[in-house]
């Protein structure tokens, strides 16, 4: 019998020490055909998602996934993470947490694979049954690319060169020392 992964209990202890010290939980997520999130939301094959109580329903973090019930849009969605698709889970107000490395295979890195859930989409049977000293912090830079006028995060004529490449940064974590 092989030996239980220290990934998902270290991602409980971050989740509670979040949400004992008031500040907010996110989980950022490798995206692959395992993954059942909103596909809309995903840049670059990753996706941030808050995992508070507030904005979640039924969470379950066990030793092989993550689920819950979260509202995208106002449609409400099932939402399916495998623990081993967590990059990192961590407060988004001071971006205190942990971050993983992530080894998908590439097959199951396949964009073609992918799928956008709706709101009829269910989660698989299965699932259902530092910023002192040394220590590097983990740090969360979003940029969002579409807004309500401009749906598809396009630069509008007025807008200067610079400004339309802000808007198309991917987000990203960075290892902040």
């Amino acid at each position: 019998m092989s030996e239980t992964s220290t990934k998902p209990y270290f991602m409980r202890a971050i989740y509670e020490w979040c949400t004992d010290n008031g500040y907010t939980p996110y989980i950022a997520v490798k995206v692959n055909a395992a993954s059942r999130v909103p596909m809309e939301f995903v840049r670059n094959g990753e996706i941030v998602l808050n995992i508070s109580f507030g904005a979640t329903s039924s969470l379950k973090m066990d030793n092989e996934a993550v689920t819950f019930k979260a509202r995208f849009g106002g449609i409400s969605r099932d939402i399916y993470v495998p623990v081993e698709n967590v990059q990192a889970v961590y407060a988004s107000e001071n971006g205190q947490g942990m971050a993983f490395e992530v080894d998908l295979s590439e097959a199951l890195h396949e964009q073609a694979e992918l799928q956008p859930i709706t709101a009829a989409s269910k989660v698989p049977a299965a699932a259902l049954n530092s910023a002192s000293g040394n220590k590097p912090v983990l740090g969360l830079a979003v940029v969002n690319t579409k807004s309500e006028s401009n749906p598809a995060g396009l630069a509008s004529q007025s807008e200067k060169p610079q400004e339309s490449q802000k808007k198309s940064e991917k987000p990203s974590l960075k290892i902040i020392k």
